[in-house]
């Protein structure tokens, strides 16, 4: 039986790769695609490589796109990412960490890639319950997404409607780390810190590692990561 491709937009962070394997799970072909847009440091896509090639894929790419040309971001500049002592204490407005229409072009992208390779599914790793209040994360953000997508591309106006998935979209971050441990995802490989240091260790107190902690304590599991300063 052949298995239909799909793109599935991989970071490297707990939820692109629980969607892989959610994505290989349900029989596709997986072609991963990563950016290097100028973040501030090139862990996580060290950590993309290594789950593309634990998980499996049939396709790695990663696409240069250079987001510090614009800023705005603690991610794509030199402003610090913020850090807390909990997760309680994560602010409700949008944080810095937040980079401009990020969704928005890697999922051009995404839609580019889905034609030359002739998929029809795409699959992101998208949270709206615990996650950063990211604009470009919520579920009527995908489905005004994939109504443009479908007028926007050769394949939509022939009729072969493309589809975005967001399996991850109403999860909590304890039921994404039971799921992908149930799909045997070694989340050891993976990288969530918005600020590691020189060796990948996650600092502990961004937004990112702090939602992480609390999804494996909640989910009664321990994080493998080995985090700065002993945390964990």
């Amino acid at each position: 039986m052949i298995k239909p491709p799909a793109v599935v937009l991989l970071s490297g962070g707990l939820d692109s790769t629980t969607v892989l394997a959610i994505a290989n799970d349900l029989g596709y072909m997986s072609y991963a695609l990563s950016f290097r847009y100028g973040q501030r440091h090139h862990v996580e896509l060290d950590a993309a490589r290594r789950v593309a090639g634990s998980i499996g894929v049939e396709r790695h790419e990663i696409v240069d796109i250079d987001l510090r040309t614009f800023g705005g971001s603690s991610l794509t500049s030199d402003v610090a990412v913020p850090k807390h002592d909990s997760a309680d204490a994560l602010a409700q407005d949008i944080p810095n960490t937040y980079v401009p229409a990020r969704n928005t072009i890697f999922l051009s992208f995404a839609l580019a890639y889905a034609e030359v390779v002739g998929a029809r599914d795409i699959f992101l790793g998208v949270n709206a319950l615990d996650y950063s209040g990211y604009p470009d994360c919520r579920p009527e953000y995908i489905a005004a997404y994939e109504t443009m997508a479908n007028l926007a591309t050769r394949a939509g106006v022939d009729g072969q409607r493309l589809s975005i998935h967001t399996p991850l979209i109403s999860m909590t971050k304890a039921e994404i780390v039971r799921r992908g441990t149930e799909l045997g995802v070694d989340y050891s490989v993976t990288s969530s810190c918005y600020d590691p240091d020189a060796s990948g260790s996650p600092c502990g107190h961004c937004d990112s590692c702090l939602l992480r902690l609390r999804g494996f304590e909640e989910a009664g599991m321990n994080d493998p990561l080995k985090y700065q300063g002993s945390l964990v």
